[in-house]
């Protein structure tokens, strides 16, 4: 029996791992291989990584905690999971057909998966010319014009912030409207507010010439910013009866400050445990989730979060 299992091997995943690792604990981490970020060319705003591939960080850092002999890594899909008595079984998929592997702690970072409009020209473009995160891909946009694509609660309250990465339109969508401030602010940045809905991109994917509209109108742009609806990628929170709390974009896994979910045992981190989406923020996160599963071990379960809003 393993003492924690880590169902995910990218930023969160590894950094829990590595935890865990470094407290001489034996450690499982099963990793399917189809990381969120697999899309982006290029990682940016996290610390001594700005500017490399998101999935030569993940390589490196599986290799260092590989260099841990109490780690065992196992490249598949975690299909399924329950608790039985004081641990958890996990079925895991892989290369050599169904296993089933054991561990005292169970830590998800089982990230999300994105449902994108469904724009023609659209999906081809994510992670290049189609992003989600200024913070993460604004500056490569180069100062050029930049389309804000609505929909999202949020777009008029944020759309002001897009004006420091290049002129901004945002695509309302929804119908939805600025209020008086939200109108003076959105004037104040020299941002162009577009009522016709979006019917396509145009130009040679994954290069992004402009936006068209219904009226045939082609609006330039250079990037188009959207905030997808998401899911969880894995099916093993369900599974296991955690709680949920409704985020931003979608459902996330209610935790606790110290990353423990409703559930006791099993702690989760990254994208699905969190409103707030970005590899800093996993890695931190998952830095958490590895120290109080350790502890958890030492000392006992903490209280359980309330699964009760």
């Amino acid at each position: 029996m393993f003492d924690a299992i880590v169902v995910g091997g990218s930023f969160a995943g590894i950094s829990a791992a590595l935890q865990l690792a470094r407290a001489r604990r034996q450690v499982l981490v099963v990793d399917a291989g189809q990381p969120r970020n697999r899309f982006a060319a290029a990682a940016h705003g996290f610390y001594g990584h700005d500017g490399r591939p998101p999935l030569v960080i993940r390589d490196e850092a599986q290799r260092q905690l590989a260099a841990y002999p109490n780690v065992t890594l196992v490249q598949g899909e975690a299909t399924a999971a329950l608790r039985m008595d004081d641990s958890f079984v996990v079925d895991i998929n892989g290369p050599d057909g169904l296993r089933q592997e054991r561990g005292r702690r169970l830590v998800l970072t089982t990230g999300v998966r994105d449902e994108l409009p469904p724009i023609p020209g659209l999906a081809e473009r994510w992670g290049s010319t189609v992003l989600h995160c200024p913070y993460c891909h604004g500056y490569e946009v180069g100062g050029g014009p930049i389309g804000v694509l609505g929909g999202h609660p949020h777009t008029l309250q944020k759309g002001a912030m897009f004006a420091d990465w290049g002129p901004t339109t945002i695509f309302l969508e929804d119908g939805a409207e600025p209020d008086a401030a939200q109108a003076a602010l959105l004037r104040q940045r020299g941002v162009t507010i577009e009522r016709c809905r979006v019917v396509a991109l145009v130009g040679a994917a994954p290069a992004l010439q402009g936006v068209r509209l219904a009226d045939g109108r082609i609006v330039r742009a250079d990037a188009l910013f959207v905030a997808p609806r998401t899911q969880p990628a894995s099916p093993l929170a369900a599974q296991l009866g955690c709680a949920f709390d409704d985020g931003m974009t979608g459902p996330h896994l209610r935790v606790d400050d110290f990353r423990q979910t409703t559930v006791p045992g099993v702690f989760a981190a990254g994208d699905v445990a969190s409103a707030m989406h970005n590899g800093t923020l996993a890695a931190a996160a998952g830095v958490m989730a590895g120290f109080q599963a350790h502890q958890s071990l030492v000392f006992g379960l903490p209280a359980a979060v309330s699964s009760d809003m």
